[in-house]
């Protein structure tokens, strides 16, 4: 069995997208950031605190939220998963608003509750709440939800660009997050000691992660902190990842003179100017696994060149491996109007979709394109 291993970092912004860790602009000059080795006591941020029960839970609640406008897809579906996965918690998927969470940049999920309706149900707050990147970073309803389990005692976790710096939660704070929005964040949030090279940072109750494909090793590092080493390296082994340590290399991503420009500039620049939008069917079946689906569509999404859309036999709800319900975009009488369609994935340890579909994407647009992705994922396995 092949295991991966991933470093991670952050960004500089381009509208909306770069708060999704998208597409993004970097500074000629950002301000200096320290890396994690200047930090004082930096080795014992390098792991979550142990759980301890509360309120007498024999295991812990963790609430994933999603705002409906837009949340970054595999910021949230991979947490999802391996949590799942590790049968270590009661995982509940939770919405600011009714209705679906339209996820960005492909897909349609349907949260198991909303904000108001968690905290009905657990008005002593969660235990865990995880914090993905969203579009709409200001929502009153997030940040008042995110502040209000945080003050109820629970650990927040934000994966990439989560709003925990705009809920006034990471303040005092060592944090990371996305090797695109380092000098943005470091000018809007004064207040939290951003740093670098390092895919998480745990201060206390308040856990960040830097790039995209960063949510895995915090995923497993979070459900070492629950259950402990030996069931996080089960769950490691089985999804295909051989280290979640927090050792990371931010600047490798930077989209520098030579291969990494290039690869920005495609995805980011010259594959829109160049290129008309394929829309690609990514098939969807009940029980397939939704981390490799999310890493899929949102890789192929991130081309410049394509939009995945969920392709299923009808439009009822798709419920996957653990329990996620999406929403199809798609039917299969439909696909005449997709100009892509996918095959079918293939059972396989979940981390090596980054993998597979870089490669898919490097045969269908080139290797500079499925590079761009690569940094744009923070994931350093693919190399041009």
């Amino acid at each position: 069995m092949r295991t991966s291993s991933f470093p991670l970092r952050s960004r500089s912004v381009v509208a909306a997208l770069a708060l999704l860790c998208t597409s993004t602009v970097v500074a000629a000059d950002p301000p200096a950031i320290p890396a994690l080795s200047a930090v004082a006591g930096h080795a014992a941020m390098e792991r979550i605190a142990p759980w301890r029960s509360r309120f007498g839970r024999s295991r812990p609640v963790i609430a994933i939220i999603g705002n409906n406008s837009g949340t970054e897809l595999v910021d949230f579906v991979i947490p999802y998963g391996v949590l799942m996965a590790s049968d270590a918690a009661d995982v509940i998927t939770v919405a600011t608003h009714p209705g679906p969470l339209t996820m960005r940049p492909a897909l349609t999920l349907q949260a198991q509750t909303t904000a108001r309706d968690f905290n009905a149900r657990y008005p002593d707050g969660a235990d865990y709440v995880i914090v993905p990147a969203m579009v709409d970073r200001n929502d009153p309803v997030l940040l008042g939800w995110i502040a209000g389990q945080s003050r109820r005692g629970a650990t927040t976790v934000s994966i990439c660009d989560g709003a925990l710096a705009n809920a006034g939660v990471s303040n005092g704070h060592v944090a990371t997050a996305h090797w695109a929005t380092e000098s943005l964040r470091a000018q809007q949030y004064p207040g939290t000691h951003w740093v670098k090279d390092t895919r998480y940072v745990a201060d206390g109750r308040v856990v960040s992660s830097a790039g995209i494909s960063a949510a895995m090793p915090t995923s497993l590092a979070l459900v070492e902190a629950i259950a402990g080493h030996a069931r996080a390296a089960a769950v490691a082994a089985g999804l295909g990842v051989a280290d979640w340590s927090a050792q990371h290399d931010s600047d490798a991503f930077q989209p520098r003179l030579g291969v990494n420009l290039r690869g920005f500039a495609a995805t980011n620049y010259t594959n829109h100017w160049f290129h008309s939008m394929q829309h690609v069917g990514v098939p969807v079946t009940a029980g397939m696994d939704e981390i490799a689906l999310a890493i899929t569509a949102d890789a192929y999404s991130r081309t410049g060149r394509s939009h995945a859309m969920a392709l299923a036999a009808s439009k009822d709800p798709v419920t996957t491996r653990h329990g996620l319900v999406l929403l199809p975009d798609r039917v299969l009488g439909d696909a005449a109007a997709l100009d892509v369609v996918l095959p079918a994935l293939q059972p396989a340890p979940s981390a090596q979709a980054f993998d597979t579909v870089l490669a898919s994407i490097a045969g269908r647009y080139g290797r500079n394109t499925a590079f761009g992705v690569a940094l744009d994922f923070e994931y350093p396995g693919f190399h041009n």
